[in-house]
């Protein structure tokens, strides 16, 4: 199980801490990544990291102001977002998937857990 925790209400140009915490399972050798879906849009990859942390991957629109990390021992994996804007306004899913792959397609992955909202007013 995942939970996802940390949305809030910011402006723009503010920062959040994004968390997902796993439960019931070790995820420390999952693949976790991180999706985000706006009001009748579809769900959008935004960032996603190996078991090893090794690798990284972030879409574009997100580039040098997401950060994804990951402390396996806590089962946990992180998403800081600096300089928000209107347009990262969504709810946030963090997903797990057991392949060494970060998948950009929503539904290439395993698990989900349930979401948390940001919303960036400007």
């Amino acid at each position: 199980q995942l939970q996802a925790y940390g949305g809030g209400s910011v402006q723009a140009g503010g920062s959040l801490r994004l968390s997902c915490a796993a439960s019931g399972r070790t995820f420390s050798t999952y693949t976790m990544g991180w999706f985000r879906q706006a009001p009748g849009k579809e769900r959008d990859f935004v960032a996603g990291i190996t078991w090893s942390g090794d690798s990284q991957s972030y879409a574009n629109s997100v580039k040098g102001r997401f950060t994804i990390s990951r402390d396996n021992a806590k089962n946990t994996v992180y998403l800081r977002t600096n300089g928000l804007k209107s347009d990262d306004t969504a709810v946030y899913y963090c997903a797990a998937d057991r392949r060494e792959m970060i998948f950009i397609t929503a539904w290439q992955w395993d698990h989900w857990g349930q979401g948390t909202q940001v919303t960036v007013s400007s």
